[in-house]
């Protein structure tokens, strides 16, 4: 609705990705797999968060360098690249989302580091998600998030203990549960602010 019929090209994630992992960036920065995950989050959420805010997150402690002021706007330049292109995909075509998820060596997702990404996003407007995890139905919606993305430093929502079991099997299905999860959220959000 109003945009262009020609999809754009996906955003080109390797320079973001080498300098994340480069000596340049902050040491507490995110990941690229949990900085998706955080992008994702900010997209879908109840609230608009502007990028002056939530990009202080995405470095940690400390402001990163860069080597010049045209590899600081590649860098800036990308990530707001890839929220956009979250904003549009969830915006026009959802099911074709596609999270950037690690791979172990044996090629199978690490979906853990993008969840914790997207519960840095909610976290960040803990009071605004209320109306989503205050409620059985939500916080079902929200569950594999919530367990993928649980780290032990902050509150769980009030997620009850899961099975061994049934935690292996959610790692084993993250993938696809993520994406069901992430465009259920998006659609109880859209649905609330229409």
């Amino acid at each position: 609705m109003g945009r262009s019929a020609q999809p754009s090209p996906p955003v080109d994630l390797e320079v973001l990705d080498a300098y994340l992992n480069s000596e340049k960036s902050p040491a507490g920065s995110m990941g690229l797999s949990d900085l998706d995950g955080f992008l994702t989050g900010l997209v879908v959420g109840p609230e608009v968060v502007r990028p002056a805010e939530w990009m202080k997150l995405v470095w940690g402690e400390d402001e990163p360098e860069f080597e010049t002021p045209e590899h600081a706007d590649a860098v800036l330049g990308t990530i707001m690249a890839r929220y956009n292109e979250i904003l549009d995909c969830l915006d026009g075509d959802p099911e074709t989302f596609d999270p950037v998820f690690w791979e172990d060596p044996e090629g199978a997702a690490i979906v853990t580091d993008w969840a914790a990404g997207f519960m840095d996003a909610v976290i960040l407007r803990a009071r605004a998600w209320a109306p989503l995890l205050d409620t059985e139905e939500g916080r079902a919606m929200m569950l594999p998030l919530l367990v993928l993305g649980a780290e032990s430093d902050r509150p769980l929502f009030d997620v009850p203990p899961l099975p061994e079991a049934e935690i292996e099997t959610m790692l084993a299905e993250g993938p696809e549960l993520i994406v069901e999860a992430v465009l259920a959220v998006s659609d109880f959000w859209q649905e609330r602010r229409a």
